[in-house]
């Protein structure tokens, strides 16, 4: 397999992370409105932490660190979208 073979395989793999984000973002709309209606932080560090953990879990040793590292900036990309989202609604 050449690089241009595999970089298609990339973009493929891309294109499904970013289905799938926002797939993440739109329930995190919803979690944003839940949290809202019932006056609860948008941070919930005990939560953000066993989420990684067991999102590391499920990883190979090899990737782990890596993948946790990046779920750790894909929820705290999804708190401020919270947060936003919340913040927006709170001028309405």
């Amino acid at each position: 397999m050449d690089l241009t073979e595999l970089r298609e395989q990339i973009d493929a793999v891309d294109a499904e992370l970013v289905a799938l984000l926002e797939r993440r973002f739109d329930v995190a709309a919803a979690i944003a409105d839940y949290k809202q209606a019932h006056d609860l932080p948008v941070l919930d560090a005990g939560r953000e932490a066993a989420k990684i953990k067991a999102v590391k879990a499920q990883c190979r040793p090899e990737t782990a660190e890596h993948i946790g590292s990046l779920y750790g900036s894909i929820i705290a990309a999804t708190r401020a979208y919270e947060a936003n989202r919340m913040e927006a609604s709170h001028g309405e």
